[in-house]
């Protein structure tokens, strides 16, 4: 029977698009590089994707330790609009060498509960089904190239 290890690497993005700061939960204490960017180590659990009963909007958390730190990240994130990537891979557990990509998600930094003990950053979809919101983001033709000039569309 062998042991399969898992570790979460987060980025939070500023709504630009540039990275905040990178952390992973799989070497305590430590730094594992992934994707060419080394990833410090931050005590936190990443609780994945849930859809609510009327299946309008999916919603996840994460929940870290509560230090001035992790005030201060959160607080950010939540105040800037920041994005968070999830990437959950497959560790060798000896010697934390990454494998395989599990799953990769992108999420939005939405609200923010703490206690004396833990901070938990509500992260939910770039797109709420109930408001229509989305990114703000048009489509232009530096973007996508060329865009048709009526609303007729159609595929060969």
């Amino acid at each position: 029977m062998s042991i399969q290890a898992i570790a979460n690497f987060i980025e939070f993005q500023s709504v630009d698009g540039n990275s905040q700061s990178r952390y992973q939960n799989g070497k305590v204490g430590g730094i594992i590089a992934y994707g060419g960017y080394d990833y410090n180590y931050l005590s936190f659990l990443y609780q994945g994707a849930s859809k609510n009963r009327t299946g309008d909007n999916i919603s996840s958390s994460l929940t870290i330790a509560q230090n001035a730190v992790s005030m201060n990240i959160a607080q950010q994130a939540i105040s800037n609009f920041w994005g968070i990537r999830v990437d959950t891979l497959a560790v060798n557990p000896d010697t934390m060498a990454v494998g395989r990509l599990l799953s990769s998600e992108y999420w939005i930094a939405t609200t923010m509960t703490y206690d004396t003990t833990a901070v938990v950053i509500e992260l939910s979809s770039g797109i709420d089904a109930v408001g229509a919101d989305a990114p703000s983001r048009s489509l232009t033709r530096d973007l996508v190239g060329a865009l048709p000039l009526s609303a007729s569309i159609r595929n060969g």
